[in-house]
């Protein structure tokens, strides 16, 4: 049997001090993530975090940089995820807009106020995402090649 991860994108918006999350319904209540989400097939990793981002902030992400690739295994589940999180700037906000299923809002946060509410991150990638883009870790967009 072949084993697969799940391949999912983030989007690391930080705007004057504060980052850009989503608060979502999930099967362990509700929590705060990135907006993020998995690639579809033919999609390629930077259509992937446009899209998503769109779909669950309302705003229109640019993305500038790739931030990282995280491994995590869900402890309770037998699901890994395979996250390319991308640092990038939002605009063309459309208040209006049905957000995805499951997203209850966007909210931007500080720093202070993610690391206060770690219990609610959908994972640990969350909090990972904002201090490595903190300590100033990024990588240019070249380092993925789409064949």
């Amino acid at each position: 049997m072949i084993w697969k991860p799940n391949t999912t994108v983030a989007a690391i918006v930080e705007q004057n001090g504060r980052f850009l999350l989503v608060e979502e319904e999930t099967a362990e209540g509700i929590r705060l993530n990135q907006p993020a989400g998995h690639v579809e097939n033919g999609e390629t990793l930077i259509e992937a975090v446009v899209r998503e981002t769109r779909e669950e902030s309302a705003y229109r992400f640019v993305p500038k940089n790739l931030l990282g690739i995280y491994h995590w295994r869900h402890p309770l589940k037998d699901i890994t995820y395979l996250r390319f999180a991308f640092i990038g700037n939002v605009d063309d906000h459309r208040p209006e807009q049905k957000l995805d299923d499951g997203i209850l809002r966007a909210l931007w946060l500080t720093p202070e106020e993610i690391r206060a509410c770690r219990e609610q991150h959908r994972s640990p990638q969350v909090l990972t995402c904002i201090e490595h883009y903190l300590a100033g870790q990024h990588f240019p967009l070249n380092v993925i090649t789409h064949l």
